[in-house]
């Protein structure tokens, strides 16, 4: 319950009249600069809104008419403008011709990291790393369609598995046990075999049987020594590189039922110089050839 007001003795103040456990509440006045300064804000915010729109009424653009969304794509417009001589040249230009410029090729540089960022590194990681789970590293030098700056280009452009494009690069691995093709006890042979191919310590009588599974079902694509097929967008398998993991089971799992990824078709939603300008920096990531 509130008491008395009265004064400090100490500060000189006056109380509120509360009191808790014997300690008093002053009644101290906020400083006069604060006031005065939040008086002008007030003041300020009412101006402001005379000024500018800050009110989200439809066809409300105050005083002055600005909007920031309209200048914001005024300024995009001009620097569009002020960039289309080059982006003009490196839409005309082959991956190859700009990688040969060194103007060319320093601009494509700066501007495919942008739209790396922008388009790719949600899934191929920011330095083109890639990720366990069927996201291809573009680092190094194994590629599964070709890692020249015109395979680079075309994989962009028409992207892998997807429905939006007619030229979209298409490869298609049977599923071994789900249709019946191998049972069981095969699927684990072979992928013995498979961990023997990259010199994975294996099973050595079950890699042995899996050699021949593997000559049967899946030489025509991987090739006898699993060296891969860049035409068909078959992967290496002689090597220590693996989309979905070196373990066992996660290649039994894919021999019986794989999961075949999709990359979209990026010629539908990039112009044809950011497209070069990708190429080029992929290439530039250290596996291009």
């Amino acid at each position: 319950m509130p008491t008395k007001i009265e004064k400090d003795a100490i500060s000189g103040q006056n109380t509120t009249g509360h009191e808790w456990d014997g300690l008093k509440e002053l009644n101290t006045p906020l400083p006069r600069w604060w006031l005065y300064t939040f008086y002008a804000c007030i003041l300020f915010a009412l101006v402001w809104m005379v000024m500018y729109p800050s009110i989200p009424i439809r066809g409300l653009t105050g005083v002055t008419g600005y909007i920031a969304r309209e200048a914001g794509t005024a300024e995009l417009a001009e620097a569009r403008t002020r960039a289309e001589p080059m982006m003009a040249r490196l839409r005309a230009a082959t991956p190859a011709q700009i990688a040969a410029d060194p103007e060319l090729r320093a601009y494509a540089i700066a501007g495919g990291r942008v739209a790396f960022a922008n388009n790719c590194a949600a899934c191929h990681g920011a330095g083109g790393q890639g990720a366990t789970g069927g996201y291809p590293t573009l680092a190094d030098d194994d590629w599964l369609w070709g890692g020249t700056l015109a395979d680079i280009r075309t994989t962009i452009t028409h992207g892998i598995r997807n429905q939006d494009d007619d030229e979209a690069r298409t490869s298609v691995m049977p599923r071994f046990l789900g249709d019946g093709m191998l049972n069981r006890a095969q699927i684990q042979d072979v992928a013995q075999h498979v961990l023997g191919l990259s010199g994975l310590a294996t099973d050595q009588a079950a890699a042995a049987r899996g050699a021949t599974v593997f000559a049967e079902n899946c030489v025509s694509c991987h090739g006898e020594q699993g060296e891969g097929n860049q035409e068909l967008g078959a992967p290496r398998l002689s090597d220590r590189i693996w989309l979905n993991g070196p373990d066992v089971r996660t290649i039994e799992a894919f021999i019986s039922n794989p999961r075949l990824g999709v990359m979209p078709a990026f010629g539908q939603r990039l112009d044809g110089a950011t497209i070069n300008m990708l190429a080029v920096y992929v290439h530039s990531l250290g596996g291009g050839r």
